[in-house]
């Protein structure tokens, strides 16, 4: 349910939604990734399998359409989430895991058109890569703490979820208004510039939608103008995409109320 709202949700500056697609990525191909993911996510709460073997099998079922990577952040996230079944637990869970659960979430990224940074000694697309992470004794976690710096998800993993935290107190401070997932995205928007973005187009890029979100906020510009702005210039903030799936899956976990 977190993934079909977070992008069923209108709207979202730059990020495909009920109202926009992208060229190659279009909203069915997000819904038909919330159906193909289940079993991956059903082992995950009966806790069948690793945190990275689980990442892994539901990044490959997800894999099935044409539509590119989907979800793999929120995989990382609701993973773990879902084994721990609070915040606290998948926290605990995270730093629990092995050498096999990073070789397997490299495995999982080979199957992604995920960006990654031009200069990583780490480089998912170099075949040396995990040979690199057995020798250094890698876990999953090391792994997220290597990316925390250049990455929102894997500091969210390594940090305990705050963001999550954030996401799912201002969904359910907002749960009476309309559009509260739209609401909550522009807030997390104006606040963290994403690193998605920056991968891609570099820290400018994202701080400039960062503060244009805020212009939003601040009535001083209307949010189909700032849309506008990130389609036009392909800036898609994908990372704070992923804390909304985390962050509304919290919420819903704790009773927010989404039909009332």
């Amino acid at each position: 349910m977190a993934m079909a709202f977070e992008v069923c949700a209108w709207d979202k500056p730059g990020n495909v939604d009920r109202c926009h697609d992208y060229p190659d990525t279009k909203l069915e191909h997000f819904l038909a990734s919330v159906i193909f993911c289940r079993s991956a996510l059903e082992k995950a709460e009966q806790r069948k399998g690793s945190v990275g073997a689980l990442i892994r099998e539901a990044t490959i079922l997800t894999g099935r359409h044409k539509g590119g990577n989907t979800h793999f952040g929120a995989f990382i996230l609701l993973i773990p989430l879902i084994m721990g079944g609070t915040i606290r637990d998948a926290s605990e869970i995270v730093r629990q895991t092995t050498i096999e659960d990073a070789l397997d979430f490299y495995d999982a990224f080979a199957h992604t058109t995920v960006r990654v940074r031009d200069e990583d000694e780490l480089d998912i697309n170099d075949p040396k890569a995990k040979e690199e992470l057995i020798k250094r004794k890698m876990t999953f976690f090391d792994v997220m703490e290597y990316s925390a710096p250049h990455d929102l998800v894997a500091r969210e993993i390594t940090q305990g979820f705050p963001l999550t935290r954030y996401t799912a107190d201002l969904l359910i401070t907002h749960q009476n208004e309309i559009n509260p997932i739209s609401k909550v995205f522009l807030k997390l928007l104006s606040e963290y510039p994403d690193t998605f973005i920056a991968k891609k187009f570099g820290v400018s890029a994202s701080e400039l939608v960062r503060e244009k979100a805020a212009q939003v906020l601040a009535g001083k510009i209307r949010s189909a103008q700032l849309d506008e702005f990130c389609l036009d210039n392909g800036y898609n903030p994908g990372s704070l995409a992923d804390i909304m799936i985390s962050g509304l899956y919290v919420a819903l976990g704790e009773g927010w109320e989404w039909d009332h």
